[in-house]
């Protein structure tokens, strides 16, 4: 099984189809992606590159991706797609402990990646520049034999806390997240298109073999990054447009409005806590076309699914609790919830999810200790808190780091925010934990927008328990985020502790 033939298969019988797009132009048919990825497999392989070697790519959003993650794996090579904004030593370190030879870059991070490329690395080959012309004009070569288990992608975590650990995702793992997103989240045909809005070395990327099975146009935007405007231009032109987008990205395309909700297919939204309110809200624009999911690199895309009937039934009695869920499990996969002992927990108790089936993960590459760890007993350990209900419903309660305890009771920040954010004045809101001598700890809300303490007392009293109250109130005129739009909430704990 390689991932590659999916786009041979596709070049041999529906070569005519459109394949690759920028914005509004079209680039390249079936026929012609699979053939360039032929060629640039070619090349690769007169590089000395073979199977099982890695390969990174360093790349903002660009065309060129397509062809180069398919030629990858065309080869029978690792695929190693970094972030493209991370710090140029956090790239160094991931492109040394992936052992990476080659690095395919976008011309505006050739400087710095070939700067910092540590020793391992042969060659920085620029998209479009000699070097990869030369490669990508080599004879084709056949799509390698690889097997289910052998790795096609790994996948370095964002590394809040510590060094970035690589997920190692073989090809059966990828090809059961397609299978389980065609089926349960978009049932995708001929015609249909994705825009890369989000990195394409993660979310975006990784629903890419899912349109190329289907013979779909993977549409890069021009710009080569996120502008709700030049998305909502391209889905007008191109029609039955999806798109994976991290919630504040969803929440940015509400802010700036959509002219044209009904030429979007499917808005795909996970990668951090999508809020109700501001669910509530994208569903008033684009209707019925938006679909939650829930994963993790180490089981990529594919823990739970919250449908797009379920998310536009807004007279289902328990519909405000649906929204504020991440749904039903994937049937791909197996998800419990666990005691602190790893033993399963009655249904509406919390306790962390464990996820189990063909998605997850192989393990860490070149750790085992953290391996052994996240893979004990056979079953994912996210280190995230959740409850399944009666009906099956997964509902997130927040990182198990971040359980604010205090006076002995858990207190899950996410249960706090979405409280504060019914508040018309609150713009962004992250809750966190300060240490307290008496209550262990006490939780304190850092809030973005134009309302008072007394107000948000107010509001929380009437909603919640008086001890999940926050204690403190921080103002902010941004939260800090990472590459990914998810608010730093260690760096809050950080401003809070300077700040008291």
């Amino acid at each position: 099984m390689n991932l590659a033939a999916w786009l041979d298969a596709a070049g041999r019988t529906d070569g005519t189809v459109l394949a690759l797009a920028s914005g509004t132009r079209d680039l390249a048919t079936y026929h012609a992606l699979a053939a360039t990825a032929a060629r640039l497999a070619g090349g690769l392989a007169r590089a000395g590159i073979a199977r099982d070697d890695r390969v990174a790519i360093v790349a903002s959003n660009h065309p060129d991706y397509v062809a180069c993650l398919h030629a990858i794996w065309w080869v029978g090579a690792v695929a190693v797609p970094l972030n493209a904004k991370l710090h140029e030593r956090e790239v160094a370190w991931a492109l040394e402990n992936a052992g990476a030879r080659i690095v395919f870059v976008s011309a505006d991070h050739e400087t710095a990646v070939a700067g910092a490329a540590p020793p391992c690395v042969e060659r920085v080959v620029a998209f479009g520049g000699p070097e990869h012309r030369e490669l990508s004009a080599a004879e084709p070569i056949a799509v390698a034999e690889r097997s289910a288990d052998d790795l096609a992608w790994l996948f370095y975590t964002s590394g809040t806390t510590g060094r970035p650990k690589g997920a190692m995702l073989s090809h059966g793992n990828l090809a059961t997240m397609t299978f389980a997103y065609l089926a349960e989240v978009d049932p995708t045909v001929p015609g249909d298109c994705l825009i890369h809005a989000a990195p394409m070395s993660h979310g975006s990327g990784l629903y890419m073999p899912a349109h190329v099975l289907r013979r779909a146009v993977n549409v890069v935007p021009e710009s080569g990054g996120f502008d709700p405007e030049e998305i909502g231009g391209i889905a007008s032109h191109r029609r039955r447009a999806s798109l994976f987008a991290a919630p504040t990205m969803v929440k940015r395309m509400v802010t700036a409005g959509v002219d044209d909700p009904t030429a979007f297919r499917t808005v795909v939204y996970g990668g951090g806590p999508m809020y109700a309110a501001d669910a509530e809200a994208a569903l008033d624009v684009f209707g019925p076309r938006l679909a939650q999911i829930y994963g993790q690199g180490e089981t990529p895309m594919t823990i739970s699914t919250l449908r797009r009937d379920m998310i536009a039934d807004r007279e289902h009695p328990d519909w405000r609790r649906r929204l504020a869920s991440v749904g039903h499990p994937f049937a791909a996969v197996e998800v419990r919830i666990a005691d602190a002992s790893g033993r399963p927990v009655e249904p509406g108790e919390a306790g962390e999810i464990l996820v189990h089936g063909a998605t997850v993960m192989k393990g860490y590459w070149q750790n085992r200790e953290a391996s052994g760890r996240a893979l004990a007993g056979g079953w994912l350990h996210t280190g995230d808190v959740g409850v399944l209900d009666e009906h099956r419903l997964l509902t997130l309660k927040d990182r198990s780091k971040d359980v604010i305890i205090s006076g002995g009771s858990n207190i899950y920040p996410r249960e706090v925010e979405e409280t504060l954010l019914r508040h018309p004045g609150v713009r962004e809101v992250s809750v966190i934990g300060r240490k307290d001598e008496d209550w262990g700890e006490v939780v304190v809300a850092c809030v973005v927008g134009d309302v008072s303490p007394e107000e948000l007392d107010a509001l929380c009293l009437s909603e919640i328990a008086r001890f999940k109250r926050p204690k403190h109130y921080r103002f902010y005129e941004t939260l800090p985020k990472n590459n990914y739009g998810k608010v730093l909430k260690v760096k809050l704990r950080e401003l809070d502790r300077d700040e008291d």
